[in-house]
């Protein structure tokens, strides 16, 4: 019997799942391929989804026509707006997540996808019929046909497990690591490494004491992931909670310490500055007698708890023992210790902007076999990996986002030009055009684009039109609208702002720092008339529109300088060059353009060691 697809997805974790989705729905028969299928978009570490950054992506996915959003706000048990009190540039959204719920919704929709099919099983190696990709085997012996592979493998390849001096295979907890593959995978030529990452202990919220704990309630308000407003949080929201950790927790930590596979030298890879253990907190950071937790809810009504902030592979004894020093959880029981995972990535480098593999035609790499850290980089990888294997084996453009188009663009762009030396993640600081990649107008970046390309539906594209229309007729409206000093300087008075000297458009007067649409309607009757005939979507239009109103001019400045970079992103370089034979260019340069091949002057730009003057040394061969 022969079992034939188009396209193969092995790994049904945040990018996998991105990927079949995004493959099956523009029309490829896709098979994922999966260890457990009652473990799809399993929530690994913390129950959560979006962050700083983090959460821009998942607008981003759902502008595009993912699912992580949906899946995300469907199962939110809490809602927050992080950085509320920044700009809105900085502005991201979070969701505390059901972690059951979260995997039944994701395999409902899988289920539920033409074009899709499932498999339970390992996969154990790639099959070649004269040097060409044309599928996989598993574990069970049965092999699959295709024309295009994804591998999203996650933490599975040799993953191995460290509780203390505890070591067990494993690609999670309790599942089993896949082996094979990378042996196979360096075979043919790929550079490969070892990364490391932790999870913290989960806690029993009925042996923890509440009351000695600082609580954190979520917003009420009309935020949330997705576009579709249809889709929206119906699940009973739960508070998480913050403790703080003590100098008496530091030194039963340090207790342990030797005992550590991070200080051992049991554990020698790559680990996750940015989220670091509670022991790397407590001697990289030795003069802090504090540190903060937070407590978060696994569930609706369970009473598992995570513990974020206490990331850790010490001994469970040890990591008993540091909880019990702090005051609410004195008499705590735990489900689980946190432990510590070590598994095998491979050097972005090698792919292309496609995320398919230059060594092999026809794969393609997305999450964190890329060595990348988190849900959000890894289904936003996963999207992108599964149109472009897509249009790969049915033919089409290549679908690219640019850094100034998507933080997923800066994302796979980072990628693939800079590397990886320790586990990526998305921070708002790594996208130069923070101000145009804002949380709130991801569908106008990227819905048109999508719709095009034939996954985001109409409904979608006729949802971004009506948005814009509105949107635009409230900035028509208060560029023409005038008002007068004496009319309404009581009210600027009354709210603590500078009165006028003199009239002035409604426009400039709603670009005072504590003015916005709202607060003007209530003097202002045609405009408060004009904001009530917004029937749906009301309050997400109004902010769309005040943002445009306040930070028009930074928008305009930031798009002047996002235009003059894509200038250099339309040079394209990739195979113009032998760059060993150019002199003219320093030695690191030749060595690293020789590497990466840049698809254009603007990725060859952002090389580390390849300085401006040799930008212009290829500038001047291309006779620019």
């Amino acid at each position: 019997m022969t079992f034939n697809y188009d396209i193969i997805v092995v790994g049904a974790g945040h990018a996998g799942c991105e990927a079949a989705m995004a493959a099956a729905n523009l029309g490829s028969r896709t098979l994922l391929i999966t260890m457990d299928m009652n473990k799809i978009a399993q929530m690994s570490c913390n129950p959560a989804v979006g962050g700083i950054a983090k959460g821009q992506i998942v607008r981003e996915i759902d502008a595009l026509g993912g699912q992580t959003g949906i899946v995300s706000d469907k199962t939110a048990i809490q809602f927050r707006m992080l950085n509320r009190s920044k700009g809105p540039a900085m502005w991201s959204p979070r969701v505390q997540s059901d972690r059951m719920k979260f995997i039944e919704t994701w395999r409902k929709i899988i289920e539920n996808t033409p074009n899709l099919d499932m498999w339970q099983d390992v996969v154990t190696e790639l099959l070649y019929n004269n040097s060409t990709l044309n599928g996989v085997k598993t574990g069970m012996g049965v092999e699959f046909f295709s024309k295009a592979v994804i591998l999203t493998n996650g933490t599975f390849l040799n993953g191995l497990i460290h509780i203390g001096k505890v070591q067990i295979s494993g690609g999670r907890i309790s599942e089993p690591a896949s082996t094979g593959m990378t042996e196979q995978l360096r075979d043919l030529g790929f550079t490969t490494d070892r990364m490391k990452t932790g999870t913290p202990v989960r806690i029993d919220g009925r042996t923890v004491d509440f009351s000695l704990l600082e609580e954190q309630e979520g917003d009420i308000d009309f935020h949330k992931f997705s576009y579709l407003p249809e889709v929206q949080r119906t699940l009973q929201q739960r508070s998480c909670w913050i403790a703080y950790t003590s100098e008496e927790v530091h030194q039963a930590l340090r207790e342990g310490l030797h005992d550590s596979p991070l200080y051992n030298g049991q554990i020698q890879s790559i680990g996750p500055r940015y989220c670091p253990s509670i022991e790397t907190k407590i001697v990289t950071f030795s003069d802090k007698t504090s540190h903060q937790l937070f407590l978060e809810p696994e569930g609706e009504t369970t009473h598992e708890y995570y513990l974020n902030g206490f990331s850790s592979s010490l001994p469970l004894q040890t990591q008993l023992k540091a909880l019990q020093l702090i005051p609410a959880f004195r008499n705590v029981h735990i489900f689980r210790p946190g432990y510590a995972i070590e598994y095998d990535f491979f050097d972005p480098r090698q792919l292309h902007p496609t995320l398919e593999t230059k060594p092999v035609k026809n794969l393609f790499f997305a999450g964190q076999i890329n060595g990348t850290t988190g849900y959000e980089e890894a289904a936003g990888q996963g999207l992108i990996a599964g149109i472009n294997a897509h249009v790969s084996c049915h033919g089409g453009t290549p679908f690219i986002l640019r850094r100034d188009e998507a933080y997923i663009g800066v994302l796979i762009d980072d990628l693939i030009t800079k590397g990886v030396d320790e586990p990526y993640r998305m921070f708002t600081s790594r996208a130069e055009y923070r101000i145009l990649l804002r949380q709130d107008n991801a569908d106008e970046r990227l819905t048109k684009k999508s719709n095009e390309l034939g996954l985001a539906t109409q409904e979608r594209l006729q949802l971004l039109n009506d948005k814009e229309e509105k949107v635009t007729e409230i900035i028509n409206f208060v560029h023409n609208f005038s008002i007068k000093s004496e009319r309404i300087n009581p009210f600027l008075e009354h709210i603590g702002t500078a009165p006028l000297k003199h009239g002035v458009k409604l426009y400039d007067l709603l670009t005072r720092p504590h003015i916005d649409l709202s607060l003007m309607s209530q003097e202002i009757i045609p405009l408060k008339e004009l904001l009530e005939s917004i029937q749906e979507r009301k309050d997400e239009i109004i902010e769309s529109a005040d943002i445009e109103i306040k930070y028009n001019g930074y928008i305009k400045r930031e798009r002047i300088m996002a235009d003059k970079i894509t200038r250099l992103e339309d040079i394209r370089i990739k195979d113009k060059f032998n760059y060993n034979e150019i002199q003219s260019l320093s030695t690191e340069a030749r060595q690293k353009l020789t590497k990466i091949n840049p698809e254009t002057i603007a990725q060859a730009s952002r090389i580390p060691g390849v300085s401006p003057n040799d930008i212009s040394v290829l500038l001047v061969l291309l006779g620019r």
